[in-house]
């Protein structure tokens, strides 16, 4: 009777201990937003072999289907109440939330930001409007003298925000937090907005970080994310800075802090070993001499989309929400001279995100700057298209500098195409730029010319050249022919019928290989 009492008794426990915690409940006291699901934590020691096992998938010539995670726990409560504290996250998504959005600008002096800040404010608005169950309550724009300093109001400012703030919080539909859109807030200037406005407050850094959470879904864009949480949690601790005389932050327990550590270090092997099989990758390409056409471009500018248009493959599934694609994937193409390229899909870049949150997906951007030709896709119905696009252009020269290591390595040639023209009511004959590339995904308009271009481009960069080969009929240099080039076209030989003539896109290398093996002196 004993033994079954304990053995009851165990199972319950076990029962327990297995359940999902609802974490508005349980960190009530310190987390008050929502928090969306993403990777979590560390697996413990003891279970470490049920995740030590990568599928290994050479005979995938893509590796797509690769898994990672090796030792890495998705459901780690531990770090989630840490990662909850330091970015004011909670569980439950069907939790509706009414966000008060603050643009802040510096109207004059050296500082002063070149952007709209209108336009600023309407990129902030879909930032949150990207989220579910999330309302945009209020919005407005604030200047400021600095973005920097420990107070970022002035008194009369605050006060004015204050009674904003109260009055939303008692309405019809209550305040539940404020988002300042600023890249990254100080513990500091967070905790003391906290103090003044009695609702949690967020930055931009938090918001896309909810944002990637929620559109991870590969295990490879997952380790990305969850990399990119921990500098931002490290920057809310309060040992953060040791320089700062009077140090504040989150006061995190010497265990949680070696738990941090720990994730840290083993996000980083994973992450390691994600460069490591992507080079690999890269380098089985490379031996079957397939063109790669990296298509990149500000968030939400139809990427993928263009792609889609490009390639025609059916099951590509574009979305109008910024930070739709999180993985670097690649897809088949045929130029009209019916070379074979692949084109690869990019995560999109945003202004106002510190360069470490970027610098987690360089795993998967080297992929871009390894291409033998770049696509910039601008989204030229959004009136802030010219901005965008010198972002990522200065996005594209630091990603080329923090790769310096790679020998040779250069920018590749940009082709900008200006995507979108269905949505211009003025469209002219010729585009704002002689260089851009006027196309519309969605009607097809100007997409044969883009793909003329594109193959231009690729046969300049990759060496290739279009030449006529006459050929022994029924001989073994067609099939040899067909297999290490593109044959655009073959015709029969008028001045000898035991001939046929063959138009096709070769290498140098491979019409060496081809002279020797049939070519006699």
């Amino acid at each position: 009777m004993l033994r079954r009492q304990l053995v009851n008794l165990c199972a319950n426990a076990l029962r327990q201990r297995s359940a999902p915690v609802v974490w508005s409940a349980v960190c009530s006291k310190r987390c008050k937003y929502t928090q969306f699901t993403g990777v979590k934590g560390i697996r413990n020691r003891k279970n470490m072999f049920e995740t030590n096992k990568i599928r290994n998938n050479d005979d995938d010539e893509e590796g797509e289907n690769t898994s990672f995670n090796h030792g890495i726990n998705l459901e780690d409560r531990d770090y989630e109440e840490v990662a909850n504290t330091a970015m004011n996250l909670s569980h439950g998504q069907n939790i509706e939330q009414n966000i008060f959005v603050i643009q802040p600008y510096v109207k004059w002096g050296s500082k002063k930001s070149a952007s709209n800040p209108d336009l600023q404010l309407k990129e902030a608005e879909a930032l949150v409007h990207s989220l579910p169950n999330c309302n945009v309550q209020l919005s407005m724009k604030v200047p400021l003298e600095s973005l920097e300093k420990r107070v970022l109001f002035g008194s009369g400012k605050l006060e004015e925000l204050k009674k904003i703030v109260s009055k939303g919080r008692s309405g019809a539909k209550p305040l539940t937090a404020l988002f300042i859109s600023k890249g990254t807030l100080s513990f500091a200037q967070k905790r003391l907005l906290e103090g003044e406005f009695g609702i949690p407050v967020l930055d931009r850094y938090s918001v896309v970080i909810q944002i990637l959470r929620l559109h991870a879904t590969t295990a490879e864009a997952k380790l990305q994310v969850a990399m990119a949480e921990i500098p931002y949690i490290w920057g809310q601790m309060k040992d953060a800075n040791p320089s700062m005389s009077r140090k504040q932050g989150y006061a995190f327990s010497d265990i949680q802090k070696e738990m941090l550590k720990t994730r840290e270090k083993k996000l980083k092997d994973e992450l390691d070993r994600i460069r490591s099989h992507r080079k690999l990758i890269r380098s089985k390409r490379k031996q079957k001499n397939f063109p790669i056409v990296a298509v990149v471009g500000y968030t939400n500018a139809g990427k993928t989309s263009l792609i889609k248009a490009l390639t025609n493959e059916q099951t590509m599934q574009p979305r109008d929400q910024l930070f739709a694609t999180l993985d670097v994937t690649a897809h088949a193409g045929l130029l009209p001279c019916n070379l074979e390229v692949i084109y690869m899909d990019t995560v999109g870049f945003m202004s106002d995100i510190p360069t470490g949150l970027i610098e987690c997906f360089i795993a998967t951007l080297e992929d871009a700057m390894m291409a033998d030709v770049i696509i910039h896709v601008q989204d030229l119905s959004h009136e802030t298209w010219l901005e965008q696009r010198h972002h990522v252009e200065r996005t594209l020269e630091s990603l080329t500098a923090n790769l310096s290591h790679i020998e040779n390595i250069q920018m590749p040639p940009i082709i900008n195409v200006g995507n979108k023209i269905d949505l211009l009511s003025d469209l002219k004959s010729e585009g704002p730029d002689e260089s851009l590339k006027m196309v519309s995904s969605k009607t097809f308009k100007g997409i044969q010319d883009l793909v003329e271009d594109v193959e231009r481009k690729v046969l300049e960069t990759t060496g290739r050249k279009k030449v006529t080969m006459r050929v022994k009929n029924g001989g073994s240099e067609t099939p040899w022919l067909y297999k290490n080039a593109a044959v655009v076209n073959t015709r029969a030989d008028p001045n000898n019928e035991e001939s046929i003539l063959i138009d096709v896109i070769i290498t140098d290398s491979k019409m060496q290989q081809f002279r020797h093996y049939f070519c006699k002196k």
